[in-house]
């Protein structure tokens, strides 16, 4: 009678997580933010939209997640309030 060797294989292997490696980008010439996001604050929220009106995202910004919500909200805020614009204009419409 032969028996199979069932621990032939290796649980370590067949287990074994395979984590990549995430090359983190170096943060831009943004200084470290120090001081209050306020939607009257018009010339600090300029630094975090593109040139389109778009909210930079946090991985470009450099901002944790806490303060690109509140910057979020104040860039938001002020569109409403009529501080900055929702699309620039100087930029020819595609279409």
């Amino acid at each position: 009678m032969a028996f199979s060797n069932r621990f032939s294989k290796s649980k370590s292997i067949t287990t074994q997580r395979i984590i990549p490696i995430i090359n983190r980008k170096s943060k831009l010439n943004f200084p470290v933010f120090q001081g209050t996001i306020d939607y009257k604050n018009v010339a600090l929220l300029r630094k975090f939209i593109t040139g389109e009106g778009k909210i930079l995202p946090r991985r470009v910004s450099g901002l944790t997640a806490k303060q690109q919500r509140y910057m979020a909200k104040a860039i938001k805020n002020a569109r409403m309030m009529g501080l900055l614009p929702f699309i620039n204009k100087s930029q020819p419409l595609r279409g």
